[in-house]
């Protein structure tokens, strides 16, 4: 299964609602930043997919919770 970058994107705004940034730096939740690295990774590799399975195991969970929420 496959991974876009469209779906990444949702499931970084899904999870920033849930976990907003915090204090004055506005830092990242762990969880948007797990997925902020994921993403990154897609940008600087020029990727607009990326399989599923080449995923940690803490993004792959992030990303199935927001596919059943």
């Amino acid at each position: 299964m496959e991974l876009t970058i469209t779906e990444l994107e949702q499931a970084i705004n899904h999870w920033r609602g849930l976990r907003p940034s915090s204090g004055e730096e506005r830092a990242l939740s762990t969880e948007v930043n797990v997925l902020a690295n994921v993403y990154a990774h897609m940008i600087f590799h020029h990727l607009k997919t990326l399989p599923f399975s080449s995923l940690d195991e803490t993004a792959q969970r992030l990303i199935e919770s927001w596919r059943r929420a």
